[in-house]
């Protein structure tokens, strides 16, 4: 008998050592979880970046108004029949 719970206090010594220290231990499980949770938001972050894209990608594929708009912000473009008025010049006569 006394050999039975000897054996029996050893498993659970054990187990209890594999629950605290162990690959599976509460620890660990706790780590992996916050990793879990730190990719998520990563991802979730990562997703929310391209659905930006995809918009943007869509507006440049299906309208050239986003090609224009950049056109004119970004490299200064003016159409043909446009006449270019530069608005600083028109302040700083108008202080004189």
């Amino acid at each position: 008998m006394k050999a039975l719970a000897l054996v029996l206090a050893i498993f659970l010594v054990v187990i209890q050592a594999q629950l605290w220290v162990g690959r599976g231990s509460i620890p660990h499980v706790a780590q992996l979880r916050e990793e879990l949770a730190k990719a998520q938001a990563d991802n979730d972050q990562a997703r929310a970046r391209n659905a930006q894209l995809q918009a943007e990608l869509r507006d440049l594929r299906e309208g050239l108004e986003m090609v224009e708009e950049k056109a004119r912000f970004e490299l200064g473009m003016i159409k043909s029949d446009e006449v270019f008025v530069p608005l600083a010049a028109a302040s700083s006569a108008a202080k004189r």
